[in-house]
């Protein structure tokens, strides 16, 4: 790497988390979805992990850490790990013509993936898809236990979207005593601990649909293209 593009990539990621102001009144429109597809068995992971922290607390940044189980097998089994989550990734894989699925790998808004402990270039991606123009009102509300969706399109949609509702711990901790980890203790931001479709919509009238919700985590609703494996044209979080 030249060290001008260096200096540019530090100073973009510099500018990015001391300026949220900035970034949310550029992003208030349409936040910026990241899932960071991660494991405690994975040795490359922790610095993502670290970084997705920052992610996490950042305006217009609707940061989901969902944990794979295909690092189980080599002595630790990941305590946050579901199969549901190592097949999203999958099916991001296939919809990008990638025969292979990695950690640490962040997607962002559903459509581009990167290293997830190459900040620079994740923060590239996000700055690129925060200034895409919005194309669906997307409101969340609650009602008691219930979570009331409303969306309404701006534009001509390319295919029907699916909704999805998203649960997530904002904060968990784990000693891990073996595996490629073992002796480490490491903070996880936003873990998913349930995603769930809530039909599809294609948008030829206002959406109205009400979900269960219960309890004190954060809610997040994407609405996706791509039976939920394309680009996300909307995204809003209940915290």
């Amino acid at each position: 790497m030249k060290i001008s593009r260096l200096i540019t990539g530090l100073a973009a990621v510099v500018l990015f988390f001391a300026a949220p102001a900035l970034a949310m009144a550029q992003a208030a429109d349409r936040p910026v979805v990241v899932e960071l597809f991660t494991s405690q068995g994975c040795s490359s992971c922790p610095a993502a992990d670290k970084f997705f922290h920052k992610l996490a607390g950042h305006e217009g940044v609707i940061a989901l850490s969902l944990h794979v189980d295909y690092w189980d097998y080599i002595g630790w089994k990941d305590s946050f790990a579901n199969p549901a989550y190592t097949k999203r990734q999958r099916a991001y894989a296939k919809a990008a013509d990638r025969r292979v699925v990695y950690t640490p790998q962040m997607v962002v808004n559903g459509a581009d993936d990167v290293v997830g402990n190459r900040a620079m270039d994740v923060v590239d991606v996000i700055d690129r898809h925060r200034r895409l123009p919005r194309t669906v009102d997307l409101d969340l509300m609650r009602q008691g236990e219930t979570v009331v969706v409303q969306a309404e399109r701006l534009v001509e949609l390319d295919g029907p979207l699916t909704v999805q509702l998203v649960r997530y711990r904002p904060e968990s901790t784990v000693h891990i005593k073996r595996g490629e980890n073992a002796g480490r203790t490491i903070s996880y931001a936003n873990v998913v601990t349930e995603m769930r479709s809530l039909g599809d919509w294609d948008g030829a009238a206002p959406l109205r649909v009400e979900a269960e919700a219960g309890g004190d985590a954060p809610v997040a609703v994407l609405l996706q293209n791509k039976g939920g494996a394309g680009l996300i044209e909307a995204a809003a979080v209940l915290e």
